[in-house]
């Protein structure tokens, strides 16, 4: 299987402007640019749909994992804090942080830690990542 997604850009670094879209449609010439990603400008960039990405694929990667166990979540929501630091003359995503928040009857906090580390691991967008990825998983009742 293959999906993609795809960037235009024009002008120099910052007074440039670029879109992105993705195959499904779901994003369509979306604009991003250097405000947006450096100066807190609404907008979105490449930093925030990754962190989108990874939520999204750590939440149904448990969701599987989960499945497995024999148990099924009634609610899942997983945040990802993606940091951006200048290295040497450039910058790199040191860091992604998953905050997570999970209600799965029938589990202890024991096991559901150790089957979203499972998640975590195993969740295609986390193997891509060179980044350290940490994770909070609280269980609610």
């Amino acid at each position: 299987m293959k999906k993609h997604g795809s960037a235009t850009w024009e002008g120099g670094i910052k007074d440039g402007r670029g879109t992105i879209s993705t195959e499904s449609g779901a994003m369509n010439a979306h604009p991003y640019g250097f405000a947006m990603r450096f100066e807190g400008v609404k907008g979105t960039n490449p930093e925030e749909l990754i962190g989108a990405a990874h939520a999204g694929c750590f939440t149904m990667a448990l969701s599987g994992v989960l499945g497995r166990a024999g148990l099924t979540a009634e609610r899942m929501e997983t945040k990802a804090d993606v940091t951006l630091d200048k290295v040497g003359e450039g910058f790199e995503i040191t860091r992604i942080h998953l905050t997570l928040r999970a209600k799965v009857p029938g589990v202890d906090d024991a096991r559901f830690q150790e089957l979203a580390g499972q998640a975590k691991t195993g969740c295609p967008v986390s193997k891509v990542l060179r980044a350290e990825i940490t994770l909070d998983a609280t269980l609610e009742s």
